[in-house]
């Protein structure tokens, strides 16, 4: 038997210590979750990409009575990114999130599994890591990496 550890680097970030780009970013995240349609769960989600160009294009959640009809703002952005720049790389994801009383999380959500999988993908498209910047009240983590959510991913590789 052999054992291997897989691990990740994170850090952690006062919202007050992003540099002025990133933190542009992070409100456009922030600002996204004003337009999710959540009249079910109630739980506002928005996230704002920085292209290589350094156009910003941000989503919303948006829910269906037919859940899995419904899409998170993770994937909401990443697919307008990818169909209206098509040869654009995505260099930083931002997510930002409230729950059903409209009060920002202390700490910060995760993508879904469906979310993390869109990312992989788009980040392998290109060929170029996507920063991830996840907004909490007590910190802000970025990790250097989509492929850091989901260490054993499944991606065009594993078909061939």
């Amino acid at each position: 038997m052999r054992q291997k550890i897989l691990q990740i680097e994170m850090q952690i970030y006062g919202y007050d210590e992003l540099n002025d780009a990133d933190r542009h970013l992070m409100d456009e995240a922030i600002r996204a979750t004003e337009r999710s349609y959540v009249p079910y769960s109630h739980f506002r989600v928005g996230a704002a990409a920085r292209l290589a160009n350094q156009a910003i294009v941000s989503g919303s959640n948006q829910e269906n009575a037919a859940y899995p009809s419904g899409t998170c703002a993770e994937r909401t952005t990443l697919f307008y990114a990818n169909s209206q720049y098509p040869d654009q790389a995505v260099e930083t994801l931002a997510i930002a999130a409230r729950n059903e009383r409209g009060a920002w999380l202390e700490l910060p959500i995760s993508p879904c599994g469906t979310c993390r999988q869109v990312m992989i993908e788009t980040e392998k498209r290109f060929g170029k890591p996507m920063r991830i910047l996840l907004y909490g009240t007590k910190g802000v983590y970025e990790l250097n990496r989509a492929t850091d959510l989901l260490p054993l991913s499944f991606d065009a590789e594993a078909m061939k």
